[in-house]
């Protein structure tokens, strides 16, 4: 776990970052966390139904494709939720202040992560 405690830090470096999780969308459980301004617990439970009904929109929708972000753009929050390329169950979620943050970065830091990220 090492791993992804070091890459969650790294996520929180990002200028407005508050917290970032990683967590099994099969479960809606975290498997990490760090940072704090949300109760990832409640978050981890709800973001997992966000990809759920994502995943199952596209297969509706007959989409032979693959998400690679989901944002949600709040009044005062952006909320990321990044897929694990190697384990699509298993996602990233990062919480940034919007007043602070730099998205376009935000989510190259994310697309990193991902990459950085051993299950």
């Amino acid at each position: 776990m090492s791993n992804i405690t070091q890459t969650l830090a790294e996520l929180l470096t990002v200028d407005g970052a508050l917290c970032a999780a990683v967590v099994d969308s099969a479960s809606g459980m975290l498997l990490a966390e760090a940072g704090s301004g949300l109760d990832l617990d409640v978050a981890s439970a709800g973001n997992t139904e966000v990809v759920r009904a994502k995943l199952r929109t596209m297969k509706a929708l007959g989409l032979d494709d693959a998400i690679e972000d989901i944002l949600v753009t709040l009044t005062t929050q952006y909320h990321i939720i990044r897929p694990l390329r190697s384990h699509p169950e298993v996602f990233i979620y990062l919480v940034l202040d919007r007043s602070k943050s730099n998205l376009a970065l935000a989510r190259i830091k994310a697309k990193d992560a991902d990459e950085k990220i051993e299950l």
